[in-house]
């Protein structure tokens, strides 16, 4: 069994322990799995709007501009080909969806692996109660230093929307704080450390360690 120490607000150990099953590092399937699936979050977010026009789009006439021959000029067509100035782009950009379905069983399981790479890197702290009274940084920011995660990418589970905590977390740097219930493989994968509590951890065990 793996046995994760609790803390307090503060960062000091209480003493209590979170027992987590002994977890492995995923398999070759798993590791291909998580790929996909962070790779589909990554292209969900694409807009794809991207527009620009070819020569049959843009205005003028199709009429060429003067005769073949005998003018003494060079040979020309209309002023909507590519190589003259206003005219369309010969390999024109057009809006393309570059969104990629990911079954929910494949999004779940690659959270799962995520959360079991953290905890046998050691990088998961759990703490006894992230509640807070009122909006204060300079809490959250001890809590942090105590765990020794200050100035790094850290990510905070709490076990539902907090309000009061999320805007006592919003002005420090590379600090994300964000619902279990809303966690997935991407977050885990975008940030070096995760801290939760203790209630949200047991929910997160029950979910995807076993």
């Amino acid at each position: 069994m793996l046995e994760l120490k609790v803390h307090d607000r503060r960062g000091l150990q209480t003493g209590a322990v979170c027992a987590v099953p002994d977890v492995t590092a995923a398999d070759e399937a798993g590791r291909r799995l998580l790929h996909t699936v962070f790779v589909a979050y990554q292209a969900n977010r694409r807009l794809g709007t991207v527009k620009t026009k070819t020569r049959a789009e843009v205005s003028g006439s199709s009429k060429k501009l003067y005769k073949q021959k005998g003018t003494g000029n060079a040979r020309a067509g209309n002023k909507r080909t590519p190589v003259r100035r206003g005219g369309g782009h010969c390999f024109a950009k057009s809006p393309t969806d570059w969104s990629k379905l990911v079954n929910k069983k494949a999004r779940r399981v690659a959270t799962g692996v995520a959360l079991r790479a953290k905890l046998a890197s050691g990088r998961v702290c759990v703490v006894d109660d992230l509640g807070m009274d009122a909006p204060k940084t300079s809490e959250v920011f001890r809590l942090l230093k105590g765990l020794g995660v200050a100035g790094r990418s850290v990510l905070i589970g709490t076990e539902s929307h907090d309000a009061v905590f999320w805007k006592s977390s919003r002005n420090i740097p590379n600090l994300n704080v964000i619902p279990v219930a809303d966690l997935n493989a991407e977050h885990l994968l975008q940030s070096a450390w995760f801290v939760t509590s203790t209630k949200a951890f047991e929910v997160l065990k029950a979910a995807y360690v076993g």
